[in-house]
């Protein structure tokens, strides 16, 4: 009788097929031995699966929205970021018209929208403008504000201005994560920086919870102005915002943040989270409550 036992390989997804012995115990040993190489195999697949569980990164199950896990549940502040990409013979003229419109809509309270900051990209972007609005309320005071603004004849008129002056623009919307400063009007004269993070899918809830703990480390020198997480526009897209009084003082603040202790760790278990990344010295516009 030829009888024939099973053993695994180092894959768990191929089975050799082996022979028995050339002399075969009896039938009755013949079927134990077969089914004792079955358990063997049985068993030896369940160490290779625990063992490679060890590097599966496992999801947990989640009843609600990474966005209200990572936000301000008291608050419904929603931004949004605008990117402006300006002919260059244009920025000067730009700018101008700005500072005419922008803070007349941010002091109206018929509005209810705030301008936050307003800059030139110094290093990166060339002949770039950025706008940071929050709109306390969330997507309805955002409704409520662009229907507002189309009635608006002065406002009207600058967009067909600006137009004239733009090669391209884009815009987000944006959450700010729980654990970040709400950004407020600060003094200067100071400098921007604003490092923009397009994560891997599914790694938010894992960024915030390291980022959660780091920004205790770059609090020193009050240079944390605010984070941001994208919704609409480019997803998974974080932005941080830091505030230095010049270039000099901005590489000292982050050597500096290397001697604290679990600053290592953060950088560590974050960069692997990140497809691309991107940074930005911005100036404040003379329009800008960042200053």
């Amino acid at each position: 009788m030829l009888c024939l036992t099973l053993a695994l390989c180092k894959s768990p997804d191929f089975i050799k097929v082996l022979p028995c012995p050339a002399n075969p115990p009896v039938q009755g040993k013949a079927l134990n031995h077969c089914a004792s190489g079955l358990a063997v195999s049985s068993t030896r697949y369940k160490e290779d699966s625990w063992f490679k569980s060890l590097f599966v990164r496992k999801v947990d199950p989640r009843k609600d929205a990474h966005a209200n896990l990572l936000t301000k549940n008291e608050e419904s502040n929603l931004y949004k970021i605008q990117f402006h990409n300006v002919k260059p013979e244009c920025l000067d003229a730009y700018n101008k018209i700005c500072e005419e419109i922008l803070p007349a809509i941010h002091a109206d309270k018929y509005y209810p929208c705030e301008l936050v900051g307003t800059w030139n990209t110094w290093y990166g972007e060339q002949d770039q403008a950025v706008h940071l609005w929050r709109y306390r309320g969330g997507y309805p005071a955002l409704t409520e504000v662009m229907t507002k603004l189309r009635e608006n004849k002065e406002f009207v008129e600058y967009r067909k201005e600006r137009g004239k002056m733009l090669l391209s623009r884009r815009n987000q919307l944006l959450l700010e994560f729980s654990f970040w400063n709400e950004p407020v009007p600060r003094e200067g004269p100071n400098i921007y920086e604003l490092r923009s993070y397009q994560l891997r899918p599914g790694t938010m809830i894992e960024w915030g919870n390291y980022w959660a703990r780091a920004i205790g480390y770059r609090q020193h020198n009050s240079e944390a102005v605010g984070g941001f997480f994208s919704q609409i526009g480019n997803l998974y897209m974080v932005h941080h915002l830091w505030a230095y009084k010049d270039l000099q003082s901005r590489e000292n603040t982050r050597n500096a943040a290397w001697q604290h202790e679990g600053w290592d760790e953060v950088v560590y278990y974050t960069v692997p989270l990140i497809q691309h990344m991107d940074s930005r010295i911005m100036i404040p516009t003379k329009a800008s409550p960042l200053k």
